[in-house]
């Protein structure tokens, strides 16, 4: 079971107990525009035999252009990635640039595969809150976009261009400190690589961080990374002459504290205000970074973490929790367990397989939950995240879903933090239980399947059980959590 228990008072039991579903259906969706048939209705005078026509005109639609209408959309949700020098292989930051993808960018827009966000509200899932830095068009920005392109997409004038925002941030800019691998590695083969890095951040003092971001070096190879504060040293011990140590699960020492995890698409993760994790002096950074081999060789030697600092003592300790990925007594059954118990296995060539888990959060001081994350690898399709108060506190409903990721894409995962403030996100006490559902597709009408297949020379899927190898699967919530200073010494 691969789970990163939360440190001291506030270490998380987990227990099995009965299962929970997120029961509060929210509308469909539906068409944001209708049509309507327009024309002439011809009525027959009797007594004269001519007809006598009647028309009604439609109004012009508003003209809308780039320069008044579409840039100040673009660049605010796309320019982050559609940018000259971005991660995307295309600018959409110009009207010369963005013209020729007026009506791709549309599609993509309303098929909901860009922006890339993963969360969604859904029927089973309508979290109470909303997330920062959504990048998710609105509706009277997607309509705007439609006429845009209807209207074939006209220029305007640039002489009185509406005023454009600030571009999203997608760097921790103001970090303070960065430790990287001190070594490159080749990466070659038909073997994943998981590998540690024990580094050196220099804090002489005990020293709290509030903000973090991973950097993978070669993103060709770089398949996710986790970093822990280790404040033993004892990984400093564990490093050989090539400058890291083999580890699979976790960095290998039992002292480890989560503070950050990376796959790709994630994008800096920073705590709400008065939160900071605590990195105890002389501590070292535990970098585990697994490598997966594109079937050529290759470098990477320059993954990183940078960290922020946090100057004063916060109110509240943050941390990273990753729940999930059981084969015990959390595992619920599944329709495919064919051994008399529950079992993680998605059968080879199944489409609609689902895995639950259900734990019990026991022994734990009061938590608010700021963030939620899934992972999973290239099977998943869907994975919600319900939480449930068998008695509850105040105005807490009795359940309630966190986070549903329905169009799940591994190549675009990231921390989903609350748009609201630490006294309004959803609260946890001892005996909540977290609720775990996560859907796969192991056929080849997946074809993330196909390709990983394809990566290891197979033509046809095999049975998927839980591990870290990008053939195996996981299950696993990553919670954002905050406890009172108080509560946690």
């Amino acid at each position: 079971m691969f789970i990163q228990k939360m440190c001291g008072p506030a270490a998380v039991v987990l227990a099995c107990v009965t299962t929970i579903g997120c029961s509060d259906p929210g509308p469909g969706l539906e068409s944001a525009s209708e049509t309507a048939d327009a024309g002439t209705e011809a009525t027959t005078a009797s007594t004269t035999g001519t007809t006598a026509p009647t028309t009604t005109d439609a109004p012009e639609a508003e003209p809308v252009t780039w320069h008044q209408n579409i840039a100040p959309i673009f660049v605010q949700k796309c320019s982050g990635c559609h940018s000259d020098g971005g991660i995307a292989p295309f600018s959409l930051t110009s009207y010369e640039a963005a013209k020729p993808f007026a009506t791709p960018a549309l599609d993509a827009v309303e098929r909901g595969t860009m922006p890339p966000f993963l969360a969604d509200e859904t029927a089973d899932c309508r979290p109470r809150h909303g997330w920062q830095d959504d990048p998710r068009l609105s509706d009277d920005e997607l309509e705007l976009l439609r006429a845009w392109v209807d209207q074939g997409a006209p220029e305007g004038d640039p002489a009185t261009a509406a005023p454009l925002p600030e571009p999203p941030e997608v760097a921790l800019n103001d970090a303070d400190v960065r430790v990287a691998i001190p070594t490159p590695v080749s990466v070659d083969g038909d073997k994943d690589l998981f590998l540690c890095f024990s580094l050196d951040p220099g804090f002489e003092d005990d020293t709290w961080i509030d903000a973090v971001q991973i950097s993978a070096g070669n993103p060709q190879v770089v398949h996710h990374v986790l970093a822990y504060v280790d404040e033993s040293g004892a990984s400093a011990d564990k490093v050989n002459e090539d400058g890291y140590y083999p580890c699979f699960g976790g960095p290998g020492i039992n002292t480890a504290n989560l503070i950050a995890a990376w796959a790709p698409g994630m994008t800096p993760f920073e705590m709400p205000p008065k939160v900071a994790s605590r990195v105890a002096a002389g501590s070292r950074i535990v970098m585990q970074v697994h490598y997966h081999p594109t079937g050529k060789p290759e470098l990477d030697s320059d993954t990183s973490l940078d960290l922020r600092i946090h100057d004063t003592v916060p109110e509240f300790v943050g941390m990273l929790a990753l729940i999930g990925n059981s084969e015990g007594p959390q595992l619920l059954p599944s329709e495919h367990d064919d051994k008399g118990y529950p079992e993680f296995r998605i059968p080879a060539g199944v489409e609609n397989h689902v895995e639950q888990m259900l734990f019990k959060l026991d022994d734990v001081p009061p938590l608010r939950v700021f963030a939620v994350g899934t992972h999973m690898h290239y099977v998943g399709t869907d994975m919600l995240v319900g939480l449930q108060r068998p008695s509850p506190d105040g105005d807490e409903p009795a359940e309630e879903c966190l986070l549903q990721t329905p169009r799940w894409d591994f190549n675009w995962q990231r921390t989903y933090s609350y748009d609201a403030a630490l006294d309004a996100v959803p609260q946890v006490t001892a005996g909540d239980q977290l609720y775990l559902r996560c859907t796969y597709n192991n056929s080849m009408s997946n074809p993330f399947v196909v390709q990983a297949l394809a990566q290891q020379g197979l033509d046809a899927p095999k049975d998927v059980r839980l591990g870290e190898e990008t053939l195996d699967e996981m299950c696993l919530a990553v919670v954002g959590i905050a406890i009172a200073l108080k509560d946690a010494i």
